[in-house]
């Protein structure tokens, strides 16, 4: 591999990382729905060309975390209480026949993913950082759609978590609920188990008590400085 090629990653790796950087932030709250997010500010803030930054937010949009609006520009999606009742319904129609599945799949390294991604959830919250402990609850879901091994519903899933992610951000009202982390152990005790029917009956319980932790009435739009919510110490 030559110098150049090390010291210049090549534009797609660089959109890649720019567009995995947005998509933490928004995962993790730090960037709400309906931040504008600008290219020239972007651009700056991870030392990368408008091209690179368009491209990213072009993947973004496409898995309908960011909206593109002709002569406005790019805004961190903003779900609308109809949209965000069709993401939970998709939900309860997909994730507990999963989980049924990944109850029949799962081995002993599964299992300890899992269990890994529920001591992280302890982590953050011990930390207070809900953002961070979302972000994993929905990770811990994708990974039982992989335990599944479905591939085609695993990708609709992953859709769906994302969406998730906005919807929460804009409608969570009961606190509490972030902190019921008994329901993701019971699950992985059944998938353990192999108990493939009460796997399922956990999951949409489950997906039940989130969806009622939702308060669907439209909520006001929120400026934000972007690069407050972006700057870290890391590189994208």
């Amino acid at each position: 591999m030559s110098v150049l090629s090390v010291s210049h990653p090549k534009p797609k790796d660089a959109t890649q990382k720019v567009a995995d950087a947005l998509a933490l932030a928004i995962h993790e709250h730090r960037l709400v729905p309906a931040t504008k997010l600008g290219e020239d500010e972007i651009g700056e803030i991870y030392n990368v060309s408008r091209t690179v930054v368009r491209a990213a937010l072009q993947s973004l949009a496409h898995v309908q975390l960011v909206d593109i609006q002709r002569n406005k520009g790019a805004f961190v999606a903003s779900p609308t209480p109809r949209e965000a009742r069709e993401v939970f319904e998709a939900r309860a129609l997909l994730e507990p026949r999963t989980a049924r599945s990944a109850a029949s799949r799962a081995t002993p390294r599964d299992i300890k993913i899992l269990n890994e991604h529920i001591a992280e959830e302890h982590v953050a919250l011990d930390a207070g950082d809900g953002g961070r402990a979302l972000n994993l609850s929905g990770r811990f879901h994708i990974e039982i759609a992989r335990i599944a091994d479905q591939d085609t519903i695993g990708r609709f899933i992953e859709t769906l978590i994302a969406r998730s992610s906005l919807v929460i951000a804009l409608y969570w009202r009961r606190e509490s609920a972030l902190c019921e982390s008994h329901a993701h152990h019971a699950l992985v005790q059944s998938i353990a188990d192999g108990d493939e029917q009460n796997a399922e009956e956990l999951m949409r319980s489950h997906l039940v008590d989130l969806n009622s932790a939702l308060d669907l009435r439209d909520r006001p739009v929120q400026t934000h400085n972007l690069r407050e919510l972006l700057q870290t110490n890391d590189e994208p």
